[in-house]
């Protein structure tokens, strides 16, 4: 995960690198509109934080530890609606959709014997969030967003070891730079996403086969995290 968030990191920078070499000002009244559209096309890095309980199973005398092993990158398209408050604030609204999944190891503390887990997570997320922007130098302008994003997700993960609750709410924190281009506004952000509820759905009438309950026993809560890195076009 920290090479990606580095690689992440490196590329905002190279494209904030080349907008200073610029001179000639691009759409200089563009940031003026009250009210501006686009769309975003990115990646995303889906995790999740569990809080192991290590309970004994009274029948067999196992004890399951779970995490998430690895990293893939998915998919993430959305559109921006901003509402301008004043010349260095903004009001944003941005409907997307994730496409992603988790590695989930269990792994028996005795026998070391594994268990894994992928689990798809779709998710169509309605962040709001406030964008404070520097002052414009040249062709690009830096900025930090924080604020709130309800998510739903759309798989229920029925018949597996872990399946996630329908709601969560992210905090998400992020910062990128506006790149003013001849045509249009180029928009690097990385954005951090930390998730406030448990989503470990711990009641499983779905199930039959029950044998899978020790691994739902076995964790007390888990807490999914998203590093979402995107170009937005407006």
């Amino acid at each position: 995960m920290k090479k990606y968030i580095c690689i992440a990191i490196l590329l905002c920078l190279a494209v904030g690198a080349m907008a200073q070499k610029q001179r000639v000002m691009n759409k200089p009244y563009i940031d003026n509109r009250k009210l501006h559209w686009g769309f975003c096309l990115g990646m995303n890095f889906m995790d999740m934080e569990l809080t192991n309980n290590g309970i004994v199973d009274p029948d067999t005398g196992e004890q399951w530890f779970t995490d998430v092993t690895r990293y893939s990158p998915g998919f993430t398209v959305g559109i921006l609606g901003a509402l301008r408050l004043n010349k260095y604030l903004e009001l944003r609204m941005t409907p997307t959709m994730h496409f992603g999944q988790k590695f989930l190891k269990m792994r028996e503390n005795v026998s070391l014997r594994d268990t894994s887990q992928t689990m798809r997570t779709n998710y169509v997320s309605v962040p709001i969030s406030l964008k404070f922007a520097a002052p414009r130098y040249n062709n690009f302008r830096p900025y930090f967003t924080f604020g709130l994003a309800p998510t739903f997700c759309l798989n229920k993960h029925d018949q597996e070891p872990f399946a996630a609750k329908m709601f969560d709410c992210y905090i998400e924190l992020g910062m990128g730079c506006d790149i003013y281009l001849p045509y249009f506004k180029l928009i690097p952000e990385l954005k951090f996403c930390f998730g406030l509820a448990d989503i470990i759905r711990h009641t499983r009438d779905d199930l039959l086969d029950r044998g899978m309950m020790k691994f739902t026993n076995s964790v007390d809560r888990g807490s999914a995290k998203m590093i979402v890195l995107s170009l937005y076009f407006e």
